[in-house]
């Protein structure tokens, strides 16, 4: 069986591409669940990489679940407990894992983010989207709830009455509407997404990684914890921060006023 994610690396940025564009890159019914989970363990562990970028190949970001596989949950052999299982060892599992990055994550889309694709997107630190984006959180049109997060992640970016417009009407908006609702934080001419991914990649990556990882933390944590909370584990961090090799290492660049020269994080 084909691959579902190509795994690329170049200096500190890995770029994770869907490639299933002949079922526009779908969420379900594949091992597309599995190769996020892998690919996101092998960042992780690996503190050479400081930023990653999620795209897709073809004319979709992704099409979200396989709805041909939908029918297989509709059969009567199929039992509830059964599906909610396959939820939480799915879908759900792809939702914690990459929403929990500790690298930062740019959703570059590249057509189509419906559904899942558009929660896929939220998971994700920054969306800059393709002018021939489409998004739509499309589960009610299908009868279905957002099994995968999307009703948490959708709200904390675009508020709550657009979400709830989103996912109450399953509406597809474009690119210029994503833009103006705060879902993406830029558009381009298409053929310039990658380009202006990686530059964004870049501009990140210059910065230590241990100090990316930490931030992203800190932003994550803010989700949900009060400020005393987060002042709390911030001052822990920053402790740990200033006895790096890289923070050391900027303080005597900045005083001798040349560039800094970051480890690998190692």
């Amino acid at each position: 069986m084909k691959k579902f994610l190509i795994y690329e690396q170049k200096g500190a940025v890995v770029t994770l591409t869907m490639d299933h564009a002949e079922h526009r890159n779908p969420l379900t019914g594949n091992t597309a669940v599995a190769e996020f989970v892998e690919a996101i363990d092998r960042i992780h562990d690996d503190a050479s990489v400081r930023c990653v970028i999620v795209t897709g190949n073809g004319p979709s970001f992704s099409a979200g679940g396989n709805v041909r596989d939908m029918k297989r949950q509709t059969s009567p052999e199929v039992g509830e407990i059964l599906i909610r299982q396959e939820y939480r060892r799915g879908i759900q599992r792809l939702a914690l894992a990459l929403f929990g990055l500790e690298v930062p994550v740019i959703a570059a889309v590249n057509g189509h983010a419906i559904g899942a694709g558009l929660d896929l997107s939220c998971m994700c630190d920054i969306r800059i989207a393709s002018e021939k984006a489409k998004f739509a959180e499309s589960f009610v049109k299908l009868g279905l709830i957002a099994g995968d997060g999307g009703s948490w992640l959708l709200p904390r970016i675009v508020g709550l009455s657009r979400a709830a417009e989103l996912a109450f009407t399953g509406d597809t908006i474009d690119a210029q509407q994503a833009l103006a609702w705060n879902l993406v934080s830029r558009v381009v001419p298409h053929e310039q997404l990658l380009d202006a991914a990686n530059e964004l990649a870049a501009r990140i990556a210059a910065n230590p990684g241990h100090a990316l990882r930490l931030t992203k933390r800190l932003i994550r944590e803010g989700h949900d914890s009060t400020l005393a909370s987060v002042l709390e584990l911030a001052a822990v961090f920053q402790a740990v921060a200033h006895k790096t090799p890289d923070h050391a290492e900027a303080i005597d660049a900045f005083l001798e006023k040349r560039a800094a020269k970051f480890g690998d994080g190692r």
